[in-house]
């Protein structure tokens, strides 16, 4: 039978569990998608601990996940968008990506691009829609300077490269081992911790122009401490901060469009944004995948392959069981 990941309880990694499930049938305006890759996401750890309860309220047992890419297994009546056989990416909004079938919607699912590689279609909704949001928010024209804490994570390394494509010069906070990857892309790095304020004075003598802030961990404080404008400051996860300065709060919800998630999808088929990915661990190991994503020293996206015959760009991690 197939199997997905299932939650029954709030929780530890330990509710992290691989379950056997019906395959689904597609009804009318539905597609049956056989995963191949799905992608794993700091949100997903909050939901899984019961933190967002008020935002995302769910029903045990629920799966997890929200991005995942593969092939159309089977569609509903009425189905004209897809076919079996297609290669799509896309996500689902009940949190079931972690799947080897998924039921899905024809409006949540776009053509793949033959030159996007499996792994980053499969784990790029999340972080490209907020991406596009975060740099949105803040209003950058040529010229500006915008800091970017948490620069080289999932959202932060195309939220950088979309921020250099409006002509601002972009300072990205980051540590000293991303500083080449920053580099690689047109940003400056300037490493995080103590002294920041200072170094980011220096680096910008006339003043930032705006602030995005991907980490949380004081950065909207420290952003209004150099003179950014509350308007121009956005951030995707101090939400208290952010309303005690009245910053922006704006994420991927804002832009959850397929036009923007295709145009990021688009950008990184042609080789216009790189978007690195940091480990590819199988499905069996996804309590392994979300203890590296915990750290919060990712660079790039972490990535769990559902499909064994699919080549990988990175070495895949030996599996191990999982119940």
């Amino acid at each position: 039978m197939p199997k997905l990941v299932q939650l029954s309880a709030y929780g530890g990694l330990d509710q992290l569990t691989i379950v056997d499930v019906p395959k689904p049938v597609p009804q009318a305006g539905e597609a049956v998608v056989r995963v191949i890759a799905a992608g794993t996401n700091p949100g997903e750890i909050s939901i899984r601990e019961g933190l967002l309860k008020e935002i995302f309220p769910m029903e045990f047992p629920f799966g997890q996940g929200s991005d995942f890419a593969g092939r159309v297994d089977s569609v509903g009546a009425g189905v004209t968008e897809v076919a079996p056989g297609d290669d799509v990416y896309g996500w689902s909004d009940k949190r079931s990506a972690q799947a080897e079938y998924v039921l899905i919607s024809t409006e949540q699912l776009i053509a793949k691009p033959p030159a996007l590689d499996w792994f980053r279609a499969g784990s790029l909704k999340v972080v490209a829609t907020t991406a596009v949001a975060a740099v949105r928010a803040v209003s950058l024209k040529r010229g500006d300077t915008v800091a970017v804490s948490g620069a080289a994570g999932g959202v932060g390394s195309l939220a950088v490269q979309l921020a250099r494509r409006t002509g601002a010069r972009v300072i990205g906070i980051a540590s000293d081992e991303s500083a080449p990857f920053l580099r690689s892309v047109g940003v400056e790095p300037l490493a995080y911790g103590d002294g920041l304020a200072e170094r980011l004075r220096a680096a910008a003598p006339n003043g930032l122009a705006a602030f995005i802030d991907l980490f949380g961990n004081g950065y909207v404080e420290l952003a209004t401490t150099l003179g950014v404008a509350p308007e121009r400051i956005n951030t995707i996860i101090d939400f208290a901060g952010a309303q005690k300065v009245g910053a922006k709060t704006d994420g991927g919800a804002a832009v959850a469009t397929r036009e923007s998630l295709a145009s990021v999808a688009d950008a990184i088929a042609w080789g216009d944004i790189v978007m690195p990915l940091t480990a590819i661990y199988p499905f069996t190991m996804v309590r392994e995948a979300y203890t590296e994503l915990a750290r919060r020293k990712a660079h790039g996206k972490i990535v769990l392959a559902l499909d064994p015959t699919v080549k990988t760009p990175l070495r895949p991690t030996q599996s191990s069981e999982l119940p």
